[in-house]
């Protein structure tokens, strides 16, 4: 029997309707002899209800248990639409993260799947029932409930379709593909039929509304990924490898721009003045990456003196935890002063092979000047260009580019 895992975002489960007709979309493919794990996310915003209800009784939610009360807004889901395919006339069974043999490590809030047993998913299949599977969640060697991150149960689907080995992995949510930059910004935006996953996770990482880490796991255990409208039977977007030689173009022919992405409530933090020596950075970054705060863009510039000045972006979310460990670090590498930024925005043109092809970053800077977009820092990878600027400035500058690459007019 061919299988299929499918995950449906909060706003396609957002209340009793939008969960009625998820149940039809899955019965329909069913019908068409085809086994089906569907994965669920909370419903609506109650992630962020929760979120905030934590706050409001504790300054500092314990992480374990802060994952522990999250876990129940996907639990709440997928045991409603369970419901729902029963009333339908179909045997489904709701499975919890662990109940579906999602192992992880312990770091709470933003876990990483170690291992899946699928032995009880095989069984229920093979029993002919649907299985709902609760997103964003698994269990640590601890037997602790953890979570994946925000954004996580798209990487919960992509890892069951993996493990199980299913002919694609299809998100569904409330929007129909992916397009060449956020249409809540660019209107003429375009939608894309196809996208690569370096392209594509390149586009995750630096705005588009897919979990990174789910493309990642796409990308090595070679999943396509489909993209698609839960509300009607629009075309979506296939996130797949897409080799030269495989579709008959010229390899030179698809260097191009895919799209503009925008990655706000960014953060800068500069240490002036740290000796330059061999093991600062080390000694700067690794107690950074052991407290789980994840660093981006960095600039060193090294003056006359034998010291040098190390700039680097954050989450606005770890700004406050980000300076305090550094602040700690004063002893063990000395620096002149810490400064730190707030309200900052990553704006980043994609596509293949830019790096290796004059013009691309030019072109980029000459957009933004233009529009009076003042750079602050620039980073590269071989298929992205990233500049950031003030977060007010962003959705402007995404236009700007989006329109100085012709990202509006159709592929020839």
């Amino acid at each position: 029997m061919s299988l299929v895992v499918h995950k449906y975002g909060g706003s396609s489960v957002a209340d009793a309707e939008k969960i009625k007709n998820v149940a039809r979309r899955i019965v329909e493919v069913k019908k068409n002899g085809t086994g089906v794990v569907a994965v669920v996310s909370a419903m609506g915003d109650s992630t962020d209800e929760l979120i905030e209800l934590a706050h409001s009784v504790s300054d500092q939610p314990h992480p374990r248990e802060l994952d522990l009360l999250l876990s129940t807004g996907e639990l709440v889901a997928c045991t409603l639409l369970t419901m729902a395919l029963a009333d339908l006339g179909q045997e489904a069974v709701s499975l919890t993260g662990s109940q579906a043999g999602i192992h992880t490590d312990t770091s709470h809030g933003r876990a990483r799947i170690h291992s899946v047993d699928t032995a009880r998913m095989l069984k229920e299949l093979h029993e002919g029932r649907i299985v709902v599977v609760a997103g964003f969640q698994g269990i640590s060697e601890d037997e602790d409930i953890t979570t994946l991150g925000r954004g996580g149960s798209d990487t919960t689907a992509v890892a069951l379709a993996a493990v199980l080995e299913a002919e694609r992995c299809e998100i569904y949510t409330d929007v129909d593909g992916i397009y060449t930059a956020d249409p809540r910004i660019v209107p003429e935006a375009r939608k894309l039929s196809e996208i690569g996953y370096d392209e594509m996770l390149e586009l995750a990482n630096y705005g588009a509304k897919m979990h990174p880490r789910s493309i990642e796991l796409g990308s090595v255990f070679d999943v396509p990924i489909y993209v698609a409208s839960s509300f009607n039977e629009t075309p979506g977007t296939l996130i797949h490898r897409i080799d030269g030689d495989a579709d008959k173009r010229v390899m030179e022919d698809r260097i191009k721009v895919t799209g503009i992405a925008c990655t706000i409530n960014v953060a800068k933090i500069t240490v002036r003045s740290v000796p330059d020596q061999p093991g600062v950075a080390a000694a700067l970054f690794e107690p950074l990456a052991q407290s789980g705060i994840s660093v981006d863009t960095i600039v060193q510039n090294t003056s006359e003196d034998r010291t040098t000045d190390i700039s680097f972006t954050v989450s606005g979310t770890d700004l406050k935890a980000a300076l305090a460990k550094v602040e700690e670090l004063t002893k063990e590498i000395g620096y002149g002063a810490l400064i730190s930024e707030a309200n900052l925005a990553a704006v980043s043109v994609v596509g293949s092979g830019m790096q290796h092809t004059p013009g691309y970053a030019s072109r980029m800077f000459r957009v933004l000047a233009d529009g009076k977009v003042n750079i602050d820092m620039i980073t590269t990878s071989e298929i992205r260009i990233s500049c950031i600027i003030r977060e007010d400035q962003a959705q402007e500058a995404v236009r700007l580019l989006h329109r100085g690459f012709q990202l509006d007019e159709p592929d020839e």
